[in-house]
């Protein structure tokens, strides 16, 4: 049986890339920043920075929660993201589904409907835009049984190593929102304007080197989940 898994894993290899996440208290993003540019893997900033916004899918029983805080190897997690505002007619949204197999994960993308993120955002308006949208049948099936559960909302920033082979994003200014199934006013919020979450993303290729990128970093690598946060600060606290 595990035998067969590696098998599938490593045959499908080009799909996945590895993913570490730093999640940062005890220095400021400008700090961040400046670590990695005297990176001497000669990090530079590659895209402008922009604000990302997603809307957390989950079941009724919070399984996506619980795979992660479990340390579940194979687990899945749904969203709704989209870029610049927060709030509005949202003119391009996507639906991602996020696998993650250890640190490997890979990403499925695709575009939906316009959605209005608003005082009329339900579990139904919602479920109406993701039926009547062009996405495979399969990934429907799986995505009407969810529900949202929280809207986040953070500042991020990008940066590619000289030799292009590692990927890095730096995350700051994080917002969460609590999301009700039948009625939203968006009052019941979390800022977190302490924390830098920095992730470094490479192909399965160059695992080998990635320590040479690592070792560098003046902070350790750490568990880290934006929905988990988001979770924990505004269900359970």
């Amino acid at each position: 049986m595990i035998i067969t898994m590696v098998n599938k894993l490593e045959n499908n290899l080009d799909k996945y890339r590895f993913e570490r996440k730093f999640f940062i208290f005890e220095l400021s993003v400008e700090e961040v920043e400046s670590i990695i540019k005297l990176h001497p893997a000669i990090f530079s900033e590659v895209y402008h920075p922009r604000y990302i916004n997603n809307i957390y899918l989950d079941s009724f029983g919070n399984k996506s929660y619980f795979d992660n805080v479990d340390g579940h190897n194979d687990r899945a997690k749904f969203r709704i993201r989209w870029y610049g505002r927060i709030f509005g007619n949202i003119e391009k949204p996507a639906l991602e589904k996020k696998v993650k197999k250890g640190l490997l994960g890979s990403k499925s993308l695709f575009l939906i409907d316009p959605i209005s993120v608003d005082d009329n955002l339900t579990i139904d308006t919602i479920k109406n835009t993701l039926h009547n949208s062009k996405i495979p049948d399969d990934l429907k099936f799986e995505v009407m049984r969810l529900r949202p559960v929280i809207l986040n909302h953070y500042k991020r920033k990008y940066f590619q190593s000289a030799d292009g082979n590692y990927r890095i994003t730096i995350d700051s200014d994080l917002l969460f929102y609590r999301i009700n199934c039948f009625n939203n006013s968006f009052q019941h919020k979390i800022y977190n304007d302490l924390a830098v979450i920095l992730e470094l993303k490479y192909d399965f290729d160059n695992d080998n080197s990635a320590d040479s990128i690592t070792n560098y970093f003046p902070f350790r690598m750490t568990k880290s989940s934006k929905y988990v946060e988001g979770i924990e600060k505004l269900y359970l606290l």
